[in-house]
């Protein structure tokens, strides 16, 4: 049997190497927003961020269980330390939430009688799913050593969803402002007509509500502090919580779908938390759950606006603060480039941050000292 001629030898076959195949590591910040970024911004989330999961796409009831194996918390500056804080139970419908007090040293009057102070109410965010009293604590303490003596600030611990669905954190807010307003304003030497009301993301969602509806009851107002509001939960999103990428009517969100802290995804999640799947069927009450399509923006409380660049919410609050601006009230609207949803409470490693806080002072002192 004669033997077959061994093959010709295959250089290409020799040369061949194990091509090298890298992803991006889940949850990393887009390649073509790199450059935008603060590159501070983008060391530290590259480091502690990248890889890991967001808290929305954990289920709820694992993250409930144990939030602190899925949090990630770092970057907030220490807040000088005040006179006192302490906390007490505020009745809602359906239970009691709580309130923390911050306090700053009683000051005496020309009279020698303790003087009157303004109040600052605050709503953390969250996305009305997360969050609670640790969010906006060193803020809050910030908030009352700057302003030397002259504000009690009062963190709302509302309750989430989706154990507590819309209208709940809503009606919570509002019953905790009438509430410091009406039973706690004797205990604390609070001035009614020097209140303001703020927050971050869902917490400005829900100031910017409980400025509506100060308006409509009459109650004065002094200042809304909106930092990157939500303030329209239905042009984005479909009753089902979908993200409608051609008909959203906000750019930031499509050029913003997949950027770090706060991708579409985490909103779409937040919305149907929130809202429940389908979101509830139209009504006269829909400015509660998107206060842009409010019937009436006439004779509301000056407001202090927020946006960060690099954020799907920037359209859509500096469009809010533009129908505060036509309808004639006072807006100080400030978009912070090179930042991310969160970056107010990265004061401890943003320079924005710490621009963000001595803004919020500057206009806290104009507002309710004057």
């Amino acid at each position: 049997m004669s033997q077959k001629a061994p093959q010709a030898c295959n250089p290409a076959l020799h040369e061949w190497r194990a091509p090298e195949i890298l992803q991006p590591l889940h949850n990393s910040i887009p390649p073509q927003l790199l450059p935008r970024f603060d590159p501070v911004y983008v060391e530290y989330y590259s480091r502690n961020n990248a890889g890991r999961l967001h808290t929305h796409e954990v289920p709820i009831d694992e993250f409930r269980k144990n939030p602190a194996r899925y949090t990630i918390s770092y970057g907030r500056a220490t807040g000088p330390d005040i006179f006192r804080i302490s906390e007490q139970k505020c009745p809602v419908k359906g239970g009691e939430i709580t309130v923390r007090i911050f306090e700053p040293a009683p000051k005496k009057d020309a009279e020698g009688q303790p003087k009157k102070r303004a109040a600052y109410v605050n709503f953390h965010g969250g996305g009305w799913v997360f969050g609670g009293l640790m969010a906006d604590h060193d803020f809050c303490k910030r908030v009352v050593h700057d302003l030397e003596g002259d504000v009690v600030a009062f963190d709302v611990d509302y309750r989430l969803a989706p154990e507590h669905r819309y209208p709940i954190p809503v009606d919570d807010c509002w019953a905790a402002f009438n509430w410091i307003r009406s039973q706690k304003a004797v205990d604390f030497n609070l001035d009614l007509d020097r209140f303001a009301v703020g927050g971050v993301s869902a917490g400005g969602h829900l100031a910017a509500v409980v400025g509506h509806l100060c308006r409509d009851a009459g109650i004065p107002l002094r200042l809304q502090v909106l930092t990157v509001p939500v303030c329209d939960l239905h042009s984005s999103f479909t009753p089902e919580g979908i993200f409608e990428r051609e008909n959203c009517p906000y750019e930031s969100y499509r050029e913003m779908e997949f950027t770090a802290a706060l991708p579409a995804a985490r909103m779409a999640y937040f919305h149907r938390h929130f809202l429940g799947v389908p979101r509830p069927a139209p009504s006269e009450d829909d400015w509660k759950i998107s206060p842009m399509f409010a019937p009436n923006f006439e004779n509301l409380a000056p407001a202090l606006v927020s946006t960060a660049e690099l954020d799907p919410l920037c359209d859509e609050g500096e469009c809010y603060a533009s129908k505060l601006q036509a309808a004639g009230t006072r807006v100080e609207l400030r978009r912070f480039p090179g930042t991310p949803h969160t970056f107010a409470a990265l004061d401890g490693i943003l320079s924005s941050g710490r621009e963000y806080n001595a803004q919020v002072v500057a206009a806290m002192k104009r507002e309710l000292l004057a």
